[in-house]
């Protein structure tokens, strides 16, 4: 298995390929999310990013509060963006930060748990981003290899969180793409 904080790092870098695409008319198109548009799931994985210095310090989600509610984009969406994902990035890779606890909404995770729902949603919305821009779908293979397999082990998880789609059926055919991507109700 590929080293999952090497994996993160693929997923941000996919992830970030498409934020450097989307023009300024861009902002407003229709993601594969139901009811975001292309700021609001940019504007989403930078919210997430934000968090993930504050969580790895050991920070509660109730002491954090609504400070990364709202537009954390402002006039610059890409440089926003990329702030919020240079720190996040460097908190990922500092020592033991996949041992380390981490308070979640939901109750304590492993680091390493945190990282692979976090990688596994750049993953995602990665290919959402590039369908709503019209840039290129296709996502690196090992990191869409070890997120379907991921995801077939959380698959009971991801369908019952409310965080994505119902799955859709697709061909005995499907390249794994299309699999990992179908678990969240995405049809490609």
């Amino acid at each position: 298995m590929t080293e999952l904080v090497d994996l993160h790092g693929t997923a941000m870098a996919e992830f970030d390929r498409r934020v450097a695409a989307v023009a300024l008319t861009d902002w407003a198109l229709d993601t594969p999310c139901a009811d975001w548009d292309v700021h609001d799931l940019v504007n989403h994985l930078t919210a997430e990013q934000l968090w993930v210095p504050n969580l790895l310090a050991g920070a509660r989600v109730e002491e954090i509060g609504d400070r990364f509610d709202g537009d954390n984009l402002g006039e610059e969406p890409a440089a926003a963006w990329a702030v919020a994902a240079r720190e996040s990035r460097a908190s990922w890779l500092a020592p033991s930060a996949l041992d380390r606890t981490v308070h979640l909404s939901f109750g304590d995770v492993p680091g390493r748990e945190y990282l692979w729902q976090m990688t596994f949603d750049l993953g995602v919305h990665a290919w959402d981003l590039a369908r709503a821009i019209g840039a290129d779908e296709e996502l690196d293979a090992t990191l869409v290899g070890e997120l379907y397999t991921w995801a077939g082990k959380h698959e009971r998880e991801l369908s019952g969180s409310g965080l994505f789609a119902d799955p859709v059926p697709v061909g005995e055919d499907a390249d794994i793409q299309t699999r990992l991507l179908a678990l969240t109700g995405r049809k490609t």
